[in-house]
Formats: C-alpha cells, structure tokens, sequence
C-alpha cells in the first residue's frame, strides 16, 4: 500500500512507532504511542486492530507493537519527508530548530514525493536533520549510526560529543540554543547537578558543534557556562563516548 493512500492519522502512528523505537531499544507499547500522541488508550487500541489488519503493523492484545515490513516501508517514507522538511526550514527559511517540529508535522502530509526529492537534492542530500536524527535516503536506506548512549548514562568525567536531540521538547531546545549545544557539540559531565534545583546532571561544554545558520560566529572560546540537565532532559539527549 502507497503512503499516500493511507490516512493522516496511521501516517502519524507510523512515523511515531519508527520513532520510539529508534530512541530506545525496549519494545514499543500502546501506552507509549497514546503518550506520544495525546490520544485516548482506546483511540490508540482501534487505531492498531486497524493498521494490523491492513497488515502495517504486528500486535496482539497487551502485548508489543512492531511494524511489518510494509509498515517499515510507510514509516521510512513519513520519517524521511518530516526530517527533510525540518533541514529545510532551519537551513532555508530561517526557522530555529525548537520551532520545525509542528511546521513539519502538518507539512508532511502535503508534501509530494517529487517535491521531497526536489528538496533533498538542493539541500545536497544531508545524512542528518537539524537535530542530528538520521535522514532515510530516496531508497530508503538508513545512514549508519554510530553506537550511541543517553547522557543520562554517561559517567562523571566523561567526554562525549553530542549526536542527536529528540524534537519532542521545544523548551529543552532553546535551553541547549542559549548555551550553544547542537549535534557535534563536545561536553563533560563535571559533576552532579544541584538536586535542589532537580538538576542531576552538571555538564561543562568543550567545543561549538556544527555550523548553522543560528550560530554566533563570535562564539566566545572561552569556558562557557555549565549546563544544569534533570534526568529527563539528559534522556532525550544522544551522545557518542570519544
């Protein structure tokens, strides 16, 4: 089945189960996709008998949700059109990277296949999107990946280099803008955080990360101003051990 042929709301529950299942290795719930969502258990529950009888994805009552190889195709597909979009509004349109999202989000389902190629092509075929998630090429193929962790398992003095921010939380985003953490960023966990502030997570930027067009090009080189991170936000924060 084309993904133009299939409803906004299973293109949705589509990208959002690739999703979840790129950030964390665990099985993929109902509940996770109803939390991800907004959406009722029992929309989410109709939603899936649904999309398992057209044979996009495999569930059974209380059990995982896994997509079927049609599925995975579907998926590919939406996620490949929300990242190429997000690059574009951040690289073309000026759009900061705490604000492509929703944009995305509603334009993804517009957008025609010629349109995302179009837009791939003059954006030079980037690997990743503003957030450092990797972008499925026209056939579908995944870049490779570095073995990655959550920073909020890196231990203290450890150095790591950012590799991905999840887009799921527009405040953690312009918290990391203001400090000038981006993909490609180096930092250090210095020390925990002040648990009174519920910060457990205190680290120390190293180095600027990628160019974009936001940046401050007169960055001061000097120690910047540590980042104070709960357990939350360090979770949603991809990082490779150098």
């Amino acid at each position: 089945m084309d993904v133009i042929q299939l409803s906004t709301n299973v293109q949705d529950y589509l990208k959002v189960i690739w999703d979840l299942e790129e950030w964390d290795d665990g099985p993929v719930h109902p509940t996770d996709i109803a939390e991800r969502t907004g959406m009722k258990q029992s929309t989410i529950s109709g939603a899936l008998s649904r999309m398992v009888n057209a044979g996009l994805v495999e569930h059974k009552p209380y059990g995982r949700v896994g997509l079927t190889s049609a599925g995975r195709r579907s998926a590919v597909t939406m996620v490949r059109r929300h990242r190429l979009l997000e690059t574009f509004l951040v690289e073309v349109l000026g759009y900061t990277w705490d604000e492509v999202h929703e944009e995305a989000d509603a334009l993804e389902h517009a957008v025609s296949e010629k349109l995302v190629d179009r837009i791939d092509r003059y954006l030079g075929h980037p690997a990743q999107d503003p957030h450092g998630d990797a972008i499925p090429t026209e056939s579908g193929s995944m870049p490779v990946v570095p073995l990655t962790k959550s920073l909020s398992h890196v231990e203290d003095g450890q150095t790591v280099r950012v590799w991905r921010v999840s887009d799921q939380d527009p405040a953690l985003l312009r918290y990391l803008s203001k400090h000038k953490v981006r993909p490609g960023t180096l930092l250090k966990l210095v020390s925990p955080g002040d648990a009174s502030q519920g910060a457990q997570i205190r680290v120390q930027k190293i180095s600027a990360g990628q160019s974009s067009p936001n940046r401050d090009e007169n960055e001061s080189k000097g120690i910047a101003e540590p980042l104070e991170l709960d357990d939350a936000q360090a979770s949603k924060i991809q990082v490779v051990v150098q």
